[in-house]
């Protein structure tokens, strides 16, 4: 069952108990009537402010319309005067209005404007600003005067500003008397000013302990629609107590609200909610308490009947448990000596089962001779500590079979307060029989074990030893000595390697190469001191580290010492084997710490050195050698670099023709612009290129230059019949030579590769041989180069048949002065030209050389004497001007 909704079935479990149920209801009722009780409680509250507010207001408005009307009918009587004496003068008017404007009202002054021009006026003094005033022309007023006379009603407007400073309520008294005729005419008005501060104030509106907010609508007598021109408009806004002002033309509308608004929460809420909650107390806890005992008994007869169905589980499993086991249960009572034991108790010990009263004896008499006493002292044991018993023993059955028990128990008291002891017992023969089975097996593996231990040792031993020589291996060299976990300090090393045992182990089988490196290794062991270490690290490469201060004279003797004894002959079946040896030796920096590994390299560095000036000596590691190979590292690093952008560039020297002295032909000589050195000839690269295996890459760049500047020289109509590109020894052992060429546009008859007479020669090699071949279908014309200083003969030359050979400066160089040099070349001339082959001198370096050649009978002539070797824009203003022409 999912876990949310388990849980969904135990709330609802808990809300339906009646506890629960009823407590609810409970809880129900008592909020209901707590927010019933409370909301009216709330509109009382509120009834009985709003009361209290209108009783307020009514005592403000009483005060402000008796005000106001005590004003007016003061100023009515001065009227009624007027009526009568129209043509009164300001000292009369003075007179009669100083009774009216004083402490007694809120008058502030009153003006008489015959002909609705003021010309009466009191107070005057502060009022002079007045006299004159058209109410016809006057925009301010004009509109309520006029009003005033056709209504011929009084007008009270206002709050307005006054001429003469200040705010006040505005009366206007139309003023009409008698003619004498029985008609009445306009004689003017009278107007009164009534202050408004003096009225708020008189009528309470300004009172300091005022409970209430007050405002005013009805500006000019309009009512509710008028402008609130008193107080606050939000008070209109606020639910306020309204009641209205009557004036004599018109009237006001006074609202007001308590200070700071209506009270949401009455004053008395906390009292009414503390009574809810002691009325909601006294009737939710005596159900809640009664409910959660009703639900405590139900708990509790649910909980016995789910334990009384547990231990009726346990006990069907418990029996069930001990049928399957097959495990017997006992018990002995210590006080009485009574013994019980179940069916499989009985069966265990060949009981039979007529027998009731077990004792002890029994049990003793059962086990076996040899572990009775040991079981007995355990049982003893138990009993007397009162903790628990544990054994293991043999009994014997009817038929005298011996079988294994395992017993455990435990000592306690029963209620009445006897002691028992009370365990199993079963069958534990399987595992006993299992148990010393696997004993037997631990104790074969163990030897097992200990036996592939020492075959692992072995193993390990001849992983890092020699098996020929018995001298430990690059391995053990690698792990042990160089890399410091020894515990020894390298302070030389030797590095050597058997000259000449290769032609032995081929010759005379790997039975005498194993002879004689056997041989060197014991003169190596008989040569060193008892601390030096050696190795074998290779097929022939031996190693002989030393461990002990030493210097370079004592090296060097032992060095020595080694050569000697090693050129000794080693006979060998019926043989005498002799080879040498070439050593490398490097000696370690005391300032550097682990440079073992280091040591190596220099010592191979060495012994490289050592074979290359000659083998069967050695070389020490120095300076100067070790900035070689740091130079040479740099010059192959620049090599491959500059291969990537194309440094390597065909210089061209122009072959001309003996007689006439045309040119007939360039050869493409390889250039390298270095970005720093600037132009090197190939003696200072072509070395490290070859042992950088990039000479053929060199040839090919060379060639597509050649060819791409012949359309150059072509495009520029310089004619140029023969390009001559040198080709590298590794190219012609390459199988797929023809097939690098696929994609190079070749004119045929115009392109020829020059060949050393060693390679070309070579007629043993059927590559070489193929390659020539394909060569020539191909329309590229062979030359012999540095003819006269291989091995060629008359028949290989006429095996191969080259287009061209160039004689080697070597025999052109002394013909100017030797007779029989210029027979040797003469001859030459002489075979190439009765076997159909061009012949080419290099090296003319004058033009003696060159009168020399032509009248020997030489096809081709190049040399400093006609022309360097130039770039191609060089080559082409050099045909152009026809320079060599000069020279000649």
């Amino acid at each position: 069952m999912p876990l949310k909704l388990k849980r969904l079935i135990n709330h609802c479990s808990i809300l339906l108990r009646p506890s629960v149920f009823a407590a609810g209801i409970a809880l129900v009722v008592t909020l209901a009537a707590g927010l019933f009780a409370e909301n009216q409680n709330r509109v009382l509250s509120y009834q009985n402010a709003r009361a209290k507010v209108s009783e307020q207001l009514g005592l403000v408005r009483a005060k402000l319309e008796g005000n106001i009307n005590s004003n007016i009918q003061l100023v009515r009587g001065l009227v009624a005067v007027i009526e009568t004496q129209p043509d009164i003068d300001q000292l009369s008017f003075s007179k009669i209005a100083s009774g009216l404007v004083g402490t007694h009202s809120q008058l502030r002054n009153i003006a008489g404007a015959p002909n609705l021009v003021v010309s009466l006026m009191y107070p005057l003094r502060g009022n002079e600003k007045a006299i004159g005033l058209d109410y016809r022309i006057n925009e301010m007023q004009r509109e309520a005067a006029m009003r005033a006379v056709e209504s011929q009603e009084m007008v009270l407007a206002g709050p307005v500003n006054l001429v003469q400073g200040g705010q006040g309520f505005v009366g206007r008294f139309p003023v009409f008397i008698d003619d004498g005729t029985g008609a009445r005419h306009l004689w003017g008005l009278v107007a009164a000013v009534i202050d408004v501060e003096r009225l708020y104030a008189e009528s309470g509106l300004l009172a300091a302990g005022l409970p209430i907010e007050l405002a005013i609508a009805g500006k000019g007598g309009t009512g509710a629609e008028g402008e609130v021109f008193f107080g606050s408009p939000t008070t209109f806004a606020n639910d306020p107590v309204i009641t209205e002002v009557t004036l004599p033309s018109g009237s006001w509308q006074l609202a007001a609200m308590p200070k700071g608004g209506w009270s949401a929460t009455p004053g008395n809420v906390w009292q009414i909610r503390l009574f809810i909650l002691l009325g909601g107390l006294l009737v939710i806890l005596p159900i809640s308490i009664a409910g959660h005992l009703y639900d405590q008994r139900r708990v509790n007869i649910r909980e016995i009947n789910r334990r009384k169905s547990e231990v009726e589980k346990l006990s069907h499993r418990l029996k069930l448990a001990l049928n399957t086991s097959k495990i017997g249960v006992w018990e002995y009572n210590l006080d009485t000596g009574m013994l019980t034991w179940d069916e499989r108790m009985r069966e265990l010990y060949g009981v039979a089962g007529g027998v009731e009263k077990l004792r002890i004896d029994i049990w003793s008499s059962a086990v076996h001779p040899d572990d009775r006493a040991q079981a007995e002292d355990e049982f003893n044991h138990a009993i007397i500590t009162g903790g628990t018993y544990n054994s293991e023993f043999r009994v014997l059955t009817g038929d005298g079979t011996p079988r294994w028990i395992r017993a455990i128990g435990a000592v306690h008291h029963d209620l009445r307060g006897q002691r028992y002891i009370v365990g199993v017992n079963w069958d534990v023969s399987a595992d006993i029989e299992l148990k010393t089975r696997l004993l037997a097996s631990k104790q074969n593996a163990e030897l097992r074990n200990r036996e592939l231990e020492d075959a692992r040792a072995q193993m390990e031993r001849n992983s890092l030893h020699d098996s020929l020589t018995g001298l430990p291996n690059r391995r053990f060299l690698d792990e042990r000595l160089l890399n410091g976990h020894a515990g020894k300090t390298v302070t030389a090393l030797l590095h050597i390697d058997l000259d000449r045992f290769k032609q032995i182990n081929d010759t005379l089988g790997h039975a005498a190469g194993d002879a004689m490196l056997a041989h060197a290794a014991t003169v190596l062991k008989t040569s060193t001191r008892a601390g030096d270490f050696i190795a074998r690290i290779g097929g022939d490469e031996f190693v002989i580290a030393t461990t002990s201060k030493t210097s370079e004279e004592q090296l060097s003797a032992l060095a020595n010492r080694i050569i000697v004894q090693m050129r000794q002959p080693v006979p060998y079946e019926s043989h005498e084997c002799r080879f040498g040896v070439s050593i490398g030796i490097a000696i370690a920096d005391p300032d550097e710490d682990n440079c073992g590994k280091r040591l190596l390299i220099d010592a191979d560095i060495a012994l490289y050195r050592a074979k290359s000036n000659g083998r069967n000596r050695f070389e020490f590691f120095t300076a100067s050698l070790k900035a070689e190979i740091i130079r040479n590292k740099r010059v192959a690093d620049d090599i491959l670099n500059g291969l990537e952008r194309t440094e390597f560039l065909p210089y061209f020297q122009p072959q001309f023709d003996a007689r006439t002295l045309d040119v007939v032909g360039v050869e493409a000589l390889a250039r390298w612009e270095h970005p720093t050195e600037g132009v090197l000839t190939p003696d200072v690269f072509l070395k490290t290129a070859s042992e950088l295996n990039v000479v053929p890459l060199i040839d090919r760049s060379i060639l597509k230059q050649t060819l791409w500047q012949s359309t150059r020289w072509k495009a520029a109509g310089i004619s140029i019949p023969k390009m001559s590109v040198n080709v590298s020894a590794g190219r012609l052992y390459e199988t797929d030579l023809i097939d690098s060429l696929d994609g190079i546009a070749i004119e045929r008859g115009t392109l020829s590769f020059e060949l050393l007479e060693s390679i070309f020669l070579d007629d043993k090699n059927d590559t070489i041989v193929a390659n020539i071949a394909r060569l020539k279908a191909l329309g590229i014309e062979i030359e012999i180069d540095d003819f006269g200083t291989g091995f060629a003969s008359i028949v290989s030359l006429i095996q191969v048949r080259p287009d061209r050979l160039k004689i080697d400066r070597q025999l052109i160089s002394p013909i100017v002065g030797s007779d029989s040099q210029r027979r040797l070349v003469a001859s030459i001339i002489e075979i190439g030209q009765s076997l159909g082959i061009k012949v080419i001198a290099e090296g003319v370096e004058t033009m003696e050389h060159a009168v020399i050649l032509r009248d020997l009978g030489c096809d081709t002539l190049q040399g400093y004497a006609l022309a360097r070797p130039m770039s191609s824009n060089q080559l082409m203003k050099f045909i152009v001007n026809e320079t060599w022409r000069q020279v000649a």
